[in-house]
């Protein structure tokens, strides 16, 4: 069985082997958010539009992008739209908290979740945490599997017959999760308070959306099924021979 870390999922506290990149056109944003990210253990790079964020990530790649969607000049969602279709980045959308038809589209082009003004710095950073991959775990008992469907949480890799799945980081995490407890049932409220930390502010919809995306990445092997629905409270992975979900 994997072994978790308590809701923190090993997430990079002294850690500087990933990279963030903070798009915002207000400097004290970006600074307070580059100040308490890096004592977090992440290496920050800060760029206030699109054209500054291209060339830093001509000099080198990020992990993730903290982007605000009201940039000058090109604005953010069409920036994540862009940047979904070249990486497999995380990419956290930074909205106004009004902006709800903004927040839906920015998951639909491809970030993984957003924060709505006006936000803690703490908040980013639980944000940022759900978002990235895991660090790798330090146990022998590393990994599950079912058929040809493994998780290492050691390498952080999902494989079907040896052939590595591109997950991102909230939905590898929702897979170690629901694999680590076959035929169990989770509701959105649980699966965020596992993955987010239980976080009020993110809406159920970011499950939903990330629970989607996994499906498809497990479409193509054929695993999608295992990823159950259970009409009217939530999800569950159905170990093979478990009968279906509605």
């Amino acid at each position: 069985m994997l072994k978790f870390v308590d809701r923190i999922w090993g997430c990079a506290i002294g850690r500087t082997d990933q990279r963030i990149a903070v798009v915002d056109d207000d400097p004290s944003i970006r600074e307070t958010l580059e100040g308490f990210l890096e004592a977090e253990g992440y290496e920050i790079c800060c760029a206030a539009d699109a054209d500054e964020l291209d060339r830093i990530m001509r000099i080198r790649p990020v992990d993730l992008v903290l982007l605000d969607i009201r940039l000058p000049g090109r604005d953010g969602l069409s920036l994540t739209r862009d940047l979904r279709e070249k990486s497999e980045m995380g990419i956290i959308l930074i909205t106004g908290r009004n902006d709800k038809v903004d927040r839906i589209l920015g998951l639909e082009y491809g970030a993984d979740d957003y924060i709505a003004k006006p936000y803690s710095v703490r908040e980013a950073a639980a944000r940022v945490c759900a978002v990235l991959r895991p660090a790798p775990q330090e146990s022998d008992r590393s990994q599950v599997s079912y058929d040809d469907l493994m998780l290492d949480a050691s390498t952080n890799r999902v494989t079907v017959r040896g052939r590595v799945l591109k997950l991102r980081g909230a939905e590898y995490k929702i897979l170690a999760f629901l694999m680590s407890h076959p035929g169990k049932t989770y509701n959105r409220n649980q699966l965020l308070e596992q993955i987010w930390g239980g976080n009020s502010e993110v809406d159920e919809r970011t499950i939903d959306v990330n629970v989607q995306r996994l499906r498809k990445v497990l479409s193509g092997p054929g695993y999608e099924a295992h990823i159950q629905t259970v009409r009217g409270f939530g999800y569950r992975f159905a170990a093979p021979g478990q009968a279906g979900g509605d």
